[in-house]
Formats: C-alpha cells, structure tokens, sequence
C-alpha cells in the first residue's frame, strides 16, 4: 500500500525531491520492530527520513522502562535517545493486553515470562494462564504508542490499538512476539500468518506509525 496516496497524508507532507532527508533516531534494538519502523516510515516518507539505527551509537545504554504506561514508557526512550545522541528519535512502547487477565501482560509483554525479548516463553505463558478459558472470553488487543522527541525538547505521541482474540497454539512463521498466538478480529488466521504488508496495514504499529508520521515530517522541517 502506498500511503503517500492517501489524502489524509496530502494536507502534512509536501514530497521535495532536493530536499535533504532529515536523520531520524530509531530507538529500539527490537529486530522485527526495527523492520516494522523502516518499512512502514519509509513507505509514508520515503526520501524524507534517514533512518538512523542504535548501531551507529554502540555506546549507548538502553533505557529503563520504568513509566506505569506505554505513553510514558515511550516518551522515556524517545526523549533519552535523543539526548544522548543529539538526533530527533522515535521510539514506540508496545504490548498485548488480554482481557481475562485484565489487561495484562500490557506494560511488561516483552519480560512476562521474566526473561527480556523470550517470545517463546513469553507466549507459553500466556497460552498457559488462558488453558480452560473459552474462546469467547480469550478476547485481547495490542497497544502501540509512539513517541518523537526533538533536541529542542518538544515531543509528539500518538496511539494505535489492534483487536483481536488468543489463540490455543502458536501458528505461523511470520512477525515476532505474541503474532502466533494472536489473531485479529475478523481474520481466520494468526497474525504471524499475515504478509508484512497485510500486517503493517492493520497492525497498533502500523497504526501508530501512519499517524504521527505527518507530525514526523512537520516537525523535522520545523528544525531548518
């Protein structure tokens, strides 16, 4: 899909192909996030952003994610990453909210099981607590919300969520995190059975991403 097509998008970004692209920070070390960012940013934007990876600042600590919710979380990346380096960054706080076991794993999805980033048994566990509960009542969402932060101290979030139910297995190869388990309200297949681009249209991330992309763009050119 290209999104640079959609009028929405007409009324923030003015396509200059002699413009120089402005550098952008991705704050995440997450590899399926890190693909995410630059395939949906650079399909919005493309030419606009340089997209600059955390492995051009191997000095770099990563941030503790000590916020009560993703907003916080998010800001806390974004505004950290981009003191430290000196580059606008975006950074996205993101996680499954299952219903039945209100509203958890939520802030701490990618450490449920205690490890950070095991997603095999961070899914088990959930697959686990959910056991005897019906499939009527394994209902769930996922909740992305992404954060800019400027050098100059201004900052912009904005909010995707992505319904959908859990599953009893793991099913597909694609995407990472709880994708096996999870599958999206009106779908008949598991989100790691879903193309990058089916995803990425329908995704929190995608989500999130598409809306503050404008504010992206506005706010890179408003620093000259």
């Amino acid at each position: 899909m290209n999104y640079r097509r959609l009028p929405w998008l007409s009324e923030f970004i003015q396509v200059s192909s002699n413009s120089t692209p402005h550098k952008l920070l991705l704050a995440t070390r997450n590899k399926g996030k890190i693909e995410e960012f630059r395939r949906i940013l650079e399909d919005i934007a493309a030419g606009q952003i340089e997209l600059v990876g955390l492995d051009q600042f191997p000095n770099l600590h990563d941030v503790d994610e000590t916020g009560s919710t993703f907003e916080e979380n998010a800001l806390l990346k974004a505004r950290e990453m981009c003191e430290a380096s000196g580059l606008p960054a975006i950074a996205d706080d993101s996680g499954l909210c299952v219903d039945y076991l209100n509203g958890d794993p939520g802030i701490y999805s990618a450490r449920w099981a205690g490890t950070h980033g095991d997603d095999r048994a961070n899914t088990q566990k959930v697959l686990k607590s959910l056991v005897d509960v019906a499939d009527e009542k394994r209902s769930a969402h996922f909740i992305c919300v992404a954060a800019l932060a400027l050098p100059d101290g201004r900052t912009h979030v904005e909010e995707g969520k992505f319904e959908g139910w859990i599953l009893r297995e793991p099913i597909g190869d694609q995407g990472f995190g709880y994708d096996p388990i999870f599958r999206p309200e009106g779908y008949a297949i598991s989100s790691a059975q879903m193309s990058a681009e089916a995803k990425d249209s329908i995704s929190h991330r995608g989500k999130s991403l598409r809306a503050i992309a404008p504010h992206v763009i506005n706010l890179l050119n408003s620093l000259g």
